[in-house]
């Protein structure tokens, strides 16, 4: 198949199109190290992108955010897609299209990567690359089944055009899980051990063993904990053991060459030096060097961002998730006294956007009540209610709760006239644009989390203080589950894991009760959240959502829609409210 092939097909016809447009077929592609970075890269751009051209927050982590506990929909009336993920409903037939299309986009291209992959002539850097490639085909899958559990499996691509016109099986879920077993479980044996070195030897951005292990930690939990089982099988019979993880979380934790940063608030981006000097909480940072810093030695993986000095149709490539986790605005408005320092309505340094994903009064009280003296809740939510500001001014808010997510949030600088801190650290000019400007990374993997891991797995206390060490806490004197599953609780808020842990450890639907009667302001009124269906609707779904009706037509009928999905128009209406 042409190389021009494996790097651009991004529709069916594409990918059937086999004329040699370059001279490059599988017998000699790729055979240079540009031809193995441009074959990578595309794998790259569909896996971590991709689903940000539909312009929306159908990517994974944006859903397991809003799916947990720990927060509400939110955004507007006018989008009632992010109110209905939160409670396990949907607004639009197609919903979540574009997580199942570009999860697909990536498997096909990975899939058509890996047909060629031992062409590379170099050992260590043909390990290197089939460990990304294998990575983000098992990332992709992973992601599927967790959203959707019963979806088509795709093993290979094909060797000729009456392969591709085969309509693909619509596998179970937990049969899935074996092939993503088979790679990672490649992708950590044959990775080079490249420790860290501030991203000298590879690309900040690129995958790593390191990164590969964590994924192997996080994937194996899921697994055995959703499914009962004591052990992760591969397709072969054989099985992914507990001493298997627990010795690859080891060998991260000791040999990446990883650790944890001395201050918690350097992990991000509101602590960076540009806008540190005019935001009270960070400014000590300064002095003491602790200052944010990309690529810290903390962060396993991230996604990088493009800065973007206007809007632009490459949208894609800058960091939406800070726009859609952005500040609610009246009439989304991207500039106004709020964002500025000094006046009493100040939320200075953070920066607008569509307001999704805003923070449940629950974890909130929980948090004060458990752990009254964790410093890490100021590091990870911005208390609105304790400045001047009126939650009447939020005019076409909904599910405001005055309590902001730090994490996630675009960030300003110079006193808030410029629309992103990126401006000042790409030496740009201008005060850019709150939709475009924002390329601060988002980590997807991260030390810590693999403490905690190894924690869980082993019952070991150390690992687990030595997370609540960084921030001046108290050890505990023993381990239990039940501190274990707080500290994740605290210490990952808002990084996209909390939704999948609750479905392993099988308390999702009480915990997800607890956000019904929190208060909260919808079109500046105050309210409270009515919807008291969270527990039924999980028991009815186990967390799963609706396969995309467009999949089902496809398909002719061969795929089956999920349990507790019988509905066949939207069961919330637009709006939401």
């Amino acid at each position: 198949m042409a190389a021009a092939v494996l790097l651009s097909f991004t529709s069916c016809e594409d990918f059937l199109d086999t004329q040699d447009y370059t001279g490059k077929n599988s017998t000699n592609f790729p055979s240079t190290n540009e031809d193995v970075d441009m074959m990578v890269a595309a794998v790259y751009k569909s896996c971590f992108y991709g689903p940000f051209q539909g312009n929306n927050l159908e990517q994974y982590f944006s859903v397991a955010n809003i799916m947990s506990d720990d927060m509400f929909g939110g955004a507007g009336l006018g989008d009632p897609w992010w109110q209905a993920l939160d409670k396990l409903m949907y607004a639009q037939t197609n919903q979540m299209q574009d997580l199942w299309t570009y999860a697909y986009e990536t498997i096909a291209r990975a899939n058509a990567a890996l047909s060629v992959v031992d062409n590379i002539p170099d050992e260590e850097k043909r390990n290197q690359t089939k460990g990304e490639l294998l990575f983000m085909r098992a990332y992709s899958y992973y992601n599927l089944v967790l959203a959707f559990n019963n979806v088509p499996f795709i093993e290979k691509a094909p060797q000729n055009v009456a392969e591709a016109q085969v309509v693909p099986d619509q596998i179970e879920g937990k049969e899935i899980f074996k092939h993503i077993a088979d790679d990672i479980y490649e992708a950590t044996s044959i990775m080079p051990s490249y420790k860290y070195d501030g991203w000298e030897k590879l690309q900040f951005g690129k995958i790593t063993r390191w990164a590969a292990e964590a994924f192997l930690g996080r994937a194996y939990l899921f697994y055995t904990g959703f499914y009962g089982e004591s052990n992760w099988p591969k397709t072969d019979g054989s099985a992914i053991e507990k001493s298997y993880v627990a010795e690859k979380l080891k060998d991260c934790i000791d040999n990446s060459g990883h650790d944890l940063l001395s201050d918690y608030r350097s992990l991000w981006a509101y602590s960076n030096q540009y806008t540190a000097k005019d935001y009270d909480y960070v400014k000590d940072m300064i002095d003491k060097k602790t200052c944010y810093q990309e690529g810290n030695k903390e962060v396993l993986l991230a996604i990088n961002f493009q800065y973007q000095s206007a809007w632009s149709n490459e949208l894609h490539l800058t960091n939406q998730y800070g726009l859609f986790f952005g500040i609610r605005a009246d009439g989304n408005n991207q500039d106004d006294d709020r964002y500025h320092v000094g006046t009493p309505t100040s939320v200075y340094p953070f920066s607008t956007g569509w307001g999704c994903g805003t923070v449940a009064t629950n974890l909130v009280n929980d948090w004060k009540r458990i752990e009254p003296d964790d410093p890490r809740r100021d590091a990870s939510i911005l208390d609105m209610s304790k400045t001047k500001l009126d939650p009447g001014t939020f005019s076409d808010a909904v599910e405001l709760t005055m309590y902001h997510q730090k994490k996630i949030t675009s960030v300003r600088s110079a006193g808030g006239s410029n629309y992103s801190w990126s401006i000042e650290a790409m030496g740009a000019t201008g005060n850019g644009n709150y939709q475009a400007s924002n390329c601060t990374p988002l980590t997807v993997f991260r030390f810590a989390d693999v403490l905690l891991m190894y924690s869980e797995l082993e019952k070991d206390v150390a690992t687990l203080n030595r997370v609540r060490a960084r921030v001046g806490l108290a050890p505990y004197a023993s381990y239990t589950d039940e501190e274990l599953r707080n500290e994740r609780r605290w210490e990952l808020a808002f990084e996209g894991s909390r939704w999948d842990d609750l479905r392993r450890w099988h308390i999702a639907p009480e915990a997800l009760s607890k956000q019904t009667g929190s208060a909260m302001y919808n079109k500046g009124k105050a309210t409270k959240m009515e919807f008291s269906n969270y527990a039924d609707r999980y028991n009815k779904t186990q967390g799963f959502y609706r396969i995309p009706k467009s999949q089902i037509e496809l398909s002719a009928g061969k795929y089956k829609q999920n349990p507790g999905w019988e509905d066949t128009e939207p069961n919330i209406q637009f709006g939401g409210y």
